[in-house]
């Protein structure tokens, strides 16, 4: 008997639509991204290692690529995106971009030995496949450097939309997308059969003078829940106006400006070869992320 098939949480056509609307206003609403990035750029530049075809998926207008190129970390890259914006931007920047959803990579096996993906895996309905996927698309002893957002992402929001459609309406319907814990994304690394999975997190708080700019910053960076039909069901004005009295109420700083609580994670994972360094036992890890990019990468050979 097959496996079942993932439960469809999101749906896909929404998720294009609203990464194109990111695209066109892409300036706006990249301050999260452009922090990411930011920090896969020095996780790679840790890494004692020039690669010779790098895959950026989630690439946006290739930003990061384009840096990896000019610092010359790797010799190739390829944009994946689904917003055809984002892959225009990327071809005008003299790069090569291709439509690709990462719930269904077209990428021939053992393809790159470095695949980034900045902030687009926690909208994959099977997110356990994407990492086969991904690691399946890597060469022996490539490397694999991911950030998405994390279960402590819009605590603050999750709680007051809660209390609020629980007092009004006497249940909860899901509103905010389910994101993994810490905990979570190292299991998967592992059952995704890459070596030496290391996973940390950086949380940001972003402040704003009311909470519907938080809403406004969610739709601008294609942020917004899509969830596929019949899950969920629309939020009532009321529960929505009940949810940001409680936010300016509970989560006001003393300026009166209220606060918006992102966490990233960020995965690190090389696929398997022989001669890398053993894992330490469970437990035992006291090194950074990139301590162990870092001596992960020195086991490969310099090109």
């Amino acid at each position: 008997m097959s496996p079942a098939a993932p439960p469809q949480i999101f749906d896909r056509d929404k998720l294009k639509a609203r990464r194109q609307t990111f695209a066109r206003h892409f300036q706006d609403y990249d301050f999260l991204r452009a922090r990411v990035s930011s920090d896969l750029e020095t996780r790679v530049a840790d890494t004692p290692r020039i690669f010779e075809a790098a895959l950026e998926l989630g690439g946006a207008n290739g930003g990061l690529s384009e840096t990896l190129l000019g610092q010359n970390r790797t010799k190739s890259v390829t944009i994946a995106d689904t917003a055809d914006a984002f892959l225009d931007a990327a071809r005008a920047r003299g790069l090569d971009a291709v439509f690709a959803d990462p719930e269904a990579l077209p990428f021939e096996a053992e393809r790159f030995d470095l695949i980034v993906s900045p902030l687009i895996l926690h909208w994959v309905n099977d997110l356990p496949g994407a990492l086969v996927q991904i690691r399946r698309a890597l060469k022996p002893d490539g490397l694999f450097l991911g950030a998405l957002f994390g279960a402590g992402t819009l605590a603050e929001l999750r709680e007051v939309l809660s209390e609020a459609e629980s007092e009004l309406m006497g249940g909860l319907s899901p509103r905010l997308s389910p994101l993994p814990g810490l905990r979570d994304m190292a299991s998967l690394l592992q059952r995704a059969g890459f070596a030496l999975p290391v996973v940390d997190r950086d949380t940001v708080t972003v402040r704003y003078r009311e909470p519907e700019g938080l809403f406004r910053d969610l739709k601008g960076m294609g942020e917004r829940a899509a969830f596929a039909r019949g899950v969920g069901r629309p939020l009532p004005r009321r529960v929505l106006a009940r949810a940001m009295a409680l936010y300016r109420e509970r989560f006001s700083d003393p300026d009166g400006r209220v606060r918006a609580t992102f966490e990233i994670v960020h995965l690190s994972g090389w696929a398997p070869a022989p001669g890398q360094p053993k894992p330490l036992r469970p437990g035992s890890a006291k090194a950074s992320m990139a301590d162990a990019v870092k001596r992960a990468g020195q086991s490969g050979k310099d090109s």
